[in-house]
């Protein structure tokens, strides 16, 4: 049988697995959140819509772990690991697009322009002057060959 028999109790094993993706999730995006407000790195539209996945699926897969701890049913936490499991497959999807937006391989969205408001107390034409827009089509930073797009597939489908 494909599917898998949800009336089974959740092993120990499966739910600290679920409970380390839920911590390796709100690392992924932490990183993330990391290089924009530390590294001074300014996210795109797709490089903010990649985050989203993210910020869904970590509390979910938190709270499978939870409905495992805590009430031991086997229908909740496996519906919760689920969940997030597609989620990060969707996340897959996205960044997939995004990388191939930056290696050309197709059109961005023709509304990536800058998703952040000027910093507190500057004059926000001065700000406009100084801050570069970020591009959909051009990668931030490259590492070992990949963007943040396509660290964020190999992360995802780790993740899924």
């Amino acid at each position: 049988m494909l599917l898998p028999n949800f009336t089974r109790p959740v092993t120990k094993t499966r739910a600290l697995q679920g409970l380390m993706a839920a911590l390796l999730m709100a690392l992924v995006v932490g990183t993330a959140l990391g290089f924009q407000h530390v590294g001074g790195y300014i996210p795109c539209k797709l490089c903010l819509e990649q985050r989203t996945p993210f910020y869904a699926a970590a509390p979910i897969m938190l709270i499978g772990f939870l409905f495992w701890w805590a009430l031991a049913p086997g229908y909740l936490t496996r519906a919760c690991f689920a969940i997030g499991a597609a989620l990060m497959v969707y996340s897959v999807f996205l960044g997939g697009f995004h990388a191939g937006v930056e290696w050309g391989f197709w059109p961005g969205p023709t509304d990536c322009a800058v998703t952040m408001a000027a910093p507190i107390g500057t004059n926000i034409l001065e700000a406009i002057d100084s801050v570069k827009p970020p591009s959909c089509t051009e990668a931030a930073l490259r590492v070992a060959g990949l963007s943040f797009a396509g660290w964020n597939v190999i992360a995802s489908l780790g993740l899924a």
